[in-house]
């Protein structure tokens, strides 16, 4: 009898939904227990780093990350992992492109701690105390890993073969790369699991899409009360299913949400947040400056609304050419 495919789990910097992904193909899980040896998955079994320090290089056939590297310590495990692996899979949008947390990019490490650890209204701390790292051998308790200047994507740390999207994958992508890897049917090093075409495109309201939009002010989801039935845009709610991967199943429209662009920019787009933009900006009806500024000041996060998921990965420099 051949030996099972081994296979690894781990969670760098996320929320854990990406966990909750695998968790979610239910029966599938015990198809993946009984086709597969799961040998390293600190989440949800005994795993230590010792474990898989003792593997050999190579050993593990296929190895899902989640989370962005925030952390020295995710960068090493990271390392340590690809090096073990034969195969490995950015799992989720923080590992493709950084996701929710490469929006810290827009603060040095110092902003973020303090704002965690002083500044919110729930925490007390008079003495303003930070997180740190003790100076080698000087006895004062254990060394902590340093936060890293900026937070980085799976892909700018190691080499990563395949990528799954989505803040959480749907389970189904989950499965597909993971049968993908049992079977030996990878496709091209490189590939994204999803579709190929923007999200607009399997839209349940497409059809209410007008050819052109105009709008005079953008509204918020809390601003209004809008129509189910049609498409969010020329509502004057921003949807980014135009400039998005889709392959989600349209989740959250069928939830009566727009988009919010998890699956990341289409294979032609460099930086999804100036895709996003591009878009945006031929919807605005004014033909003098101060009109634009007028209607461009009622999105009033644009920065984190464009690069929710993808500010390290965007033009705008996030986590290149950082030291780890």
């Amino acid at each position: 009898m051949s030996e099972k495919p081994k296979i690894a789990f781990y969670w760098c910097s996320s929320c854990g939904g990406c966990e909750e992904s695998v968790i979610d193909l239910s029966e599938g899980l015990l198809e993946l227990a009984g086709r597969a040896d799961i040998v390293f998955w600190p989440v949800a079994m005994d795993s230590r780093r010792k474990d898989l320090e003792a593997l050999e290089n190579g050993e593990i056939d296929l190895c899902l990350i989640n989370g962005a590297i925030r952390l020295r310590e995710q960068a090493h495990m990271a390392r340590l992992l690809r090096r073990k692996s034969k195969v490995v899979l950015a799992h989720g949008t923080c590992a493709h492109l950084g996701g929710i947390v490469g929006l810290g990019n827009f603060h040095s490490a110092e902003e973020i701690l303090a704002r965690s650890f002083k500044e919110v209204l729930t925490v007390k701390n008079p003495d303003g105390i930070l997180p740190g790292v003790w100076e080698e051998d000087s006895g004062q308790g254990p060394e902590l890993s340093r936060l890293l200047d900026k937070a980085l994507a799976l892909d700018q740390v190691i080499d990563v073969d395949y990528f799954i999207p989505g803040c959480p994958p749907p389970p189904e992508l989950v499965g597909e790369a993971l049968w993908a890897a049992l079977e030996g049917r990878f496709p091209e090093k490189g590939f994204v699991f999803g579709d190929r075409k923007a999200l607009c495109h399997t839209c349940p309201l497409l059809k209410s899409k007008p050819e052109k939009i105009r709008l005079k002010r953008f509204r918020r989801l809390h601003e209004t009360e809008w129509d189910p039935g049609k498409c969010f845009l020329p509502q004057g709610l921003i949807c980014l299913g135009p400039a998005t991967r889709g392959g989600c199943g349209s989740r959250c429209m069928g939830a009566n949400m727009p988009c919010r662009g998890c699956f990341g920019p289409l294979e032609t787009m460099e930086d999804h947040g100036a895709g996003i933009l591009s878009f945006i900006a031929t919807m605005i009806d004014a033909d003098h400056e101060k009109e634009i500024r007028r209607i461009t000041a009622s999105i009033p996060d644009p920065g984190g609304l464009f690069y929710r998921y993808s500010a390290p990965k965007s033009i705008l420099g996030g986590g290149k050419g950082v030291p780890i």
